[in-house]
């Protein structure tokens, strides 16, 4: 008997271990690409290590339900050792193993989203060259990305050079986001995330793949890094970035008609054109930068835009509702996305895909 409750138990364990090997939005399998990891300036870390920080970074909630994770090191460069060593043996191995034969996700996090770009961009002709079949990518889902570079790289990579002023401001706003000062031997990616150079990088990729966007406008350093990101912005990127705004500029709104609480009112300052096939879906002013890939729920969520269809016209969205707060003459109207009353931006983006 205690023979037969070991098999079982084993068993279970092995369906359970199959199915999260297997886990998919929609049918389709989930391939993640992490974002920047500011530790990795400094430690250098090796390939066994890189595998291992990718895995914590999803931990949460998005790891247990991916099939692969593109890791890589963020004191590399996008264009050279990120692509070459980390990137193009994920993408040989998915055309091998007919990953996204059924059509495959991408779900990105702040600078996953320039790395992914780069992927949407040259991935067919890589693996083409190599005699294998392009991956068939749907679509992306891009919490707080980073496409559109951030103004806190190019001040660090100043500092790391000498190029800049720096002040005690600064040096506080710096070292909240990367927990160090910047030098010239440890800038890796932040080169890339620079702004100009982020939106030069591959952008008009021609793989019309839909990038689904999904941005948060609160803060981990109690707003220190803020001041030196134009417009409404998450602690790390600016809307411009997350958004996915054609141009860098200091927007309050990834949408002309709603603000980032929900509250139904003109945004004069709100992003009107957007890089090709960016779609702004789900914003909230509760969520942090990091905080949009957790399953802490952190305040109400509303939407820029209700659905989006991806590569093979399957649409994803969301319901919401309106409603009034205030009293009278202060009353004001309000878009909550339904079920953010109860869970976070993933799982409910999770929901919705599914």
């Amino acid at each position: 008997m205690k023979i037969l409750r070991r098999l079982c138990g084993a068993a279970f364990i092995s369906a359970l271990l199959s199915v999260t090997a297997h886990a998919a939005v929609g049918g389709y399998p989930v391939v993640l690409v992490h974002g920047f990891q500011p530790d990795n300036l400094a430690s250098r870390p090796n390939a066994s290590q890189v595998t291992q920080n990718g895995a914590a970074y999803w931990s949460e909630f998005w790891g247990t339900r991916a099939e692969v994770r593109i890791d890589w090191p963020s004191h590399e460069r996008i264009t050279g050792q990120i692509a070459t060593q980390y990137v193009w043996p994920k993408l040989r191995q998915m055309s091998i193993n007919n990953t996204c034969n059924p059509g495959c996700v991408f779900v990105t996090h702040s600078t996953g989203d320039l790395v992914t770009r780069y992927i949407l961009d040259n991935q067919a002709l890589w693996l083409q060259n190599a005699g294998l079949r392009p991956l068939n990518i749907v679509a992306t889902f891009d919490f707080a990305g980073a496409g559109g570079g951030s103004e806190l790289a190019d001040l660090a990579v100043n500092v790391a050079t000498g190029g800049g002023l720096f002040d005690r401001t600064l040096q506080l706003a710096l070292s909240l986001w990367l927990g160090q000062l910047p030098n010239a031997n440890n800038v890796g990616v932040l080169n890339d995330l620079r702004v100009n150079t982020a939106r030069q990088l591959a952008a008009f990729p021609d793989s019309r793949v839909p990038r689904l966007r999904f941005v948060g406008a609160g803060s981990d350093f109690l707003g220190a890094t803020g001041a030196f990101l134009p417009g409404t912005d998450d602690g790390v990127v600016a809307s411009h970035s997350s958004c996915g705004a054609s141009r860098a500029s200091s927007f309050d709104s990834c949408a002309t008609n709603v603000a980032f609480d929900g509250k139904l009112v003109s945004q004069s300052s709100g992003v009107t054109s957007f890089m090709p096939l960016h779609f702004p879906m789900l914003m909230s002013e509760a969520y942090s930068h990091n905080q949009v890939i957790g399953q802490q729920r952190q305040g109400n969520i509303t939407v820029a835009r209700n659905s989006a269809r991806y590569t093979d016209q399957k649409l994803l969205s969301f319901s919401s509702y309106d409603e009034t707060r205030g009293w009278l003459f202060f009353a004001s109207r309000y878009r909550v996305v339904s079920g953010s009353e109860r869970q976070a931006m993933s799982p409910l983006v999770f929901q919705a895909a599914n």
